[in-house]
């Protein structure tokens, strides 16, 4: 085998699992496949000691800290398809256009590919994705702090969204776009925290320049004004490889894994926003260290045999 791991995925996971992989001496190649997640985010927040970093630059830290350890490499490499090959794995890329396609095999795969985030088809959502309309109140809540914000969504997730926002906020609206499908208990522990409810169909949102939003513009004309807004989009993994090769998916398409983050397939494991959980960069670099772990200790249990 080429490698002893291949990580597919050059994020928060991938990088910190290249890291403790490197300070085991362990053949490693990073497939970077391009900007992450959180390219439009204009700070990583919550991660002790780099709070408030641009996304950019700590990853570009993430590289150069690597540089030190030289059975590491990361490439710019976007993973075409991954199928077993024997005990481990083969696999095929692409770089730029000119470049002929790249062949790898590996012992153990780690996929820390991320996940993308399916907005509502309305003019500014994807304008102004990661600055006016927001994800995570944990990543982004102190920043619009004491803001009027707004919450976009139906049913029981909006609800909870909600209520979870109004810790840092308490002027919250809920839009929903057309019917709510709102409980009566729902509106109930709306009403009693003083979280107003929009049900109108919603022409788009209107930003700023710097991308902030200024306003949510109704069909009917009306508007109002908001310093950000908030909604728990769908998402969908980035790449269709643990479901080529058969790996078990969960009810939201998230890669299963177990209490070691070994996926259905032998050899084959998931870190970060991949697989199911709380998704931050934090959480998804602990991941990375730990996947690294129990991938360095499977590795030397098949080459110390009892």
């Amino acid at each position: 085998m080429d490698y002893d791991v291949l990580i597919i995925g050059a994020g928060s996971a991938g990088l910190s699992a290249a890291l403790t992989l490197g300070r085991c001496l362990r053949r490693v190649l990073v497939a970077d496949g391009g900007p992450p997640r959180n390219e439009q985010s204009p700070g990583v927040h919550g991660f002790l000691t780099r709070d408030g970093i641009r996304p950019a630059e700590l990853l570009r830290l993430g590289q150069e800290q690597l540089k030190p350890y030289d059975t590491v490499e990361v490439k710019c490499l976007q993973i075409d398809t991954l199928e077993r090959q024997g005990r481990g794995f083969r696999a095929t890329g692409h770089g730029t256009a000119d470049d002929a396609p790249a062949v790898i095999t590996a012992r153990r795969v780690l996929l820390a590919t991320g996940v993308s985030d399916i907005l509502p088809p309305l003019p500014g959502f994807r304008e102004l994705w990661g600055r006016g309309v927001l994800h995570c109140p944990y990543c982004h809540g102190w920043e619009v702090r004491h803001q009027p914000l707004a919450v976009y969504g139906q049913g029981r997730t909006v609800t909870g969204l909600a209520l979870l926002v109004s810790r840092w906020s308490r002027d919250v609206i809920v839009v929903t776009n057309g019917p709510g499908h709102l409980s009566s208990n729902a509106r109930r522990r709306l009403r009693r925290e003083k979280i107003g409810i929009r049900e109108e169909p919603i022409k788009g949102l209107v930003g700023t320049l710097g991308r902030d939003l200024r306003c949510i513009q109704f069909a009917d004309g009306s508007e109002l004004e908001r310093a950000a807004l908030f909604l728990h989009a769908p998402q969908h993994q980035r790449t269709p490889l643990a479901a080529n090769l058969g790996a078990r998916l969960n009810s939201k398409g998230a890669v299963w894994v177990d209490s070691k983050l070994h996926t259905s397939i032998a050899g084959l494991y998931a870190a970060g926003d991949t697989k199911p959980g709380t998704q931050q960069a934090l959480l998804a670099a602990a991941d990375g260290n730990h996947a690294a772990i129990v991938i360095n200790e499977s590795l030397t249990r098949e080459e110390c045999p009892r």
